[in-house]
């Protein structure tokens, strides 16, 4: 089960990367089409390091680092590739990888500093509550991290790009909508652990 998440992990941090570039409005609130994506990734990291301890979430967490990089440095080579005649839509191409390559950058940061907040915060209150209160320390890692996240992603990926009281309205919503994500995938949480600690007692 180890690989499936990890897999999972790093798939859906490359797809965030690319949703990142389309902002979406509900009634009046503007996000970033990621955020449907990339906060499922803090619910991989924990179910990760409930089942297989805080040294194996640090590896999760850093090898999705190193494809982001690799993605980051493929994405530039694509573009700087001369176009062929028949290929008409250049601009098209770089106007959405190009705006792709700003989100990675600001993806990298914030991704550096808030999933190993998360790891961090989930393994402290682990060891405190042992396997007890699984809820309260999915929860309370993911509200954290994703404040920091939200505002060193969405500051960096759109600063210049839209006008200041909308660019804090985004990290002021993006936050709300990841806070009522992460309360409603704690049943998940349980359900894949149940489903990781029955794989884990057969390959014993």
């Amino acid at each position: 089960m180890f690989v499936y998440l990890n897999a999972l992990f790093v798939g859906l941090l490359l797809i965030a990367n690319i949703l990142g570039v389309k902002l979406f409005s509900v009634g009046e609130f503007i996000l970033p089409a990621a955020v449907i994506v990339y906060v499922v990734t803090y619910l991989i990291t924990d179910v990760i390091g409930e089942l297989y301890g805080k040294e194996a979430a640090r590896k999760t967490v850093q090898a999705g680092f190193i494809t982001q990089v690799v993605a980051l440095i493929f994405i530039f080579i694509a573009i700087q590739l001369p176009a062929a005649p028949v290929f008409e839509s250049q601009a098209q191409f770089e106007e959405i990888l190009g705006g792709s390559f700003r989100v990675i950058l600001a993806s990298l940061l914030s991704y550096l500093a808030s999933q190993n907040l998360d790891v961090s915060i989930f393994h402290r209150l682990k060891a405190k509550h042992g396997e007890q209160k699984l809820w309260l320390r999915n929860n309370l890692s993911t509200m954290t991290s994703q404040l920091i996240d939200t505002t060193i992603f969405i500051t960096i990926a759109f600063w210049g790009t839209v006008p200041t009281g909308v660019l804090l309205g985004m990290i002021a919503t993006q936050y709300v909508a990841k806070l009522l994500i992460a309360l409603i995938d704690t049943p998940i949480a349980y359900l894949l652990v149940k489903i990781g600690k029955k794989s884990l007692s057969k390959e014993a």
